[in-house]
């Protein structure tokens, strides 16, 4: 067994940028440990533009947002395991990996969490039918195309309004297939503005808010699908079913943290994001294990997740010097808990120590204009933004400042409209 200062589970985005700059703050001994057979994560598969704009003001493919960081930790000789699955993380911080090698044990001083995400899948959402080829999940579909040079289909029908699915219905369209329809079951799109301008409204592909797909049809390979209308329940209409002929079926209905490391650790899920549990520090509830990126809270932009594992980073230099950020777990009277109203999905962190200045990110559940987020200690408001417009797809981050803060009373986050 070999022992590290720090070992990062993930070789993608988060993980990539958090190695970087816990090199740049004096850490020297850092282990990446990646399952894929280069380091990147997503963005390999990527090939479209739009990463950077936030990161480096300009505007960068999937794979060259990646290589700049790539790139960076090779000059800096960070080391990283390819081809390397982790297996197990145990409370006191061992890593047991497997690779072609066999299995290795790794002892760590810190982890950082930062495996990503995955996608919730046709099953996950239960449509009934057989089990055909021709159903993808959106991403799996990319990485055919991007990766693979494989064309998925011809005729096309796509499930969620998903920026991954968006994104999928222009790339198949450039390829020279037909897109029927993007269906999204919530009465408002899942995916951001302008992929729905670029990706859709540009090709003249219709959205079809509160559709579901309730059938799936076909022998060996997908024949079709039908397709029922939804009330404001979410349940089916009955006599709303129409059928599309289609060879193709693009699942895009969200995405899940991968978290069942995080649990073998004994880290503390958050139901509402399926991720860790964190303070201001991105410290989970097991002391010295970290969270950061995609496996934390579901990014709209990897520039967001590149900059939380950079604050994750100094989070992480400050405890190998010292050892002293407690976990929730251990101290509980120490933290200010932070909740949200019923209009407020979710609120990362979770609580607070109240002794330093934080980012408050979250996401509304309901599309909103002219409205307000308001935080407050009791009746106290201790910051208050204003926005023209808030909408699920944009996560909103909010500066805090521990000198904000009124007393010890549990933080509230509110939805208000002018």
């Amino acid at each position: 067994m070999t022992a590290h200062d720090v070992i990062i589970i993930g070789g993608g985005p988060a993980g990539l940028a958090a190695a970087i700059e816990l090199k740049h703050l004096g850490v020297a001994d850092i282990l990446i440990l990646e399952r894929e057979k280069e380091p990147g994560g997503i963005l390999r598969q990527c090939i479209h533009d739009g990463f950077g704009l936030q990161r480096f003001n300009e505007s960068l493919s999937g794979p060259e947002y990646a290589a700049r960081f790539i790139d960076q930790a090779k000059e800096m000789k960070i080391e990283c395991l390819t081809n390397t699955s982790v297996l197990e993380i145990t409370p006191g911080k061992k890593v047991i990996a497997a690779s072609r090698h066999g299995l290795a044990a790794y002892q760590a001083r810190a982890v950082v969490l930062a495996m990503g995400c995955r996608e919730r899948t046709r099953e996950a959402i239960r449509i009934p039918g057989s089990r055909l080829a021709g159903v993808y999940t959106a991403g799996v579909a990319q990485s055919y195309l991007n990766l693979k040079n494989i064309m998925v289909g011809r005729s096309a029908v796509i499930l969620g309004s998903g920026d991954i699915g968006l994104i999928m219905a222009r790339r198949l369209t450039l390829e020279g297939a037909k897109v029927h329809a993007v269906f999204e079951i919530q009465p408002h799109a899942n995916g951001l503005p302008r992929n729905i301008e670029q990706c859709l409204n540009d090709f003249n592909i219709p959205l079809f808010l509160s559709h579901t797909v309730t059938n799936i049809k076909g022998r060996n390979r997908l024949e079709g699908v039908t397709v029922s209308q939804v009330d404001e329940n979410l349940k089916l209409i009955p006599g709303t079913e129409k059928d599309y002929a289609c060879d193709t079926l693009i699942i895009s209905v969200g995405l899940i943290p991968e978290n069942e490391l995080s649990e073998m650790a004994g880290v503390i899920l958050d139901p509402r994001t399926h991720g860790p549990l964190v303070d201001e520090n991105y410290q989970t509830t097991v002391s010295g294990i970290f969270a950061a990126g995609n496996v934390l809270q579901v990014h709209d932009l990897v520039d967001f997740v590149s900059l939380e594992a950079e604050r994750l980073a100094a989070s992480v230099a400050g405890y190998l010097q010292t050892d002293t950020l407690l976990p929730a777990d251990s101290a509980p009277a120490e933290f200010i808990p932070i909740e949200s109203d019923q209009s407020i999905a979710f609120t990362v962190p979770q609580h607070v120590s109240g002794k330093a200045d934080f980012i408050l990110s979250l996401r509304v559940r309901h599309p909103s204009r002219n409205c307000q987020i308001v935080l407050q200690q009791g009746d106290k408001i201790i910051r208050s933004v204003k926005l023209r417009k808030a909408i699920p797809a944009e996560m909103i981050q909010i500066p805090v400042k521990s000198g904000d803060l009124v007393s010890r009373e549990k933080i509230t986050a509110v939805l208000k409209y002018e």
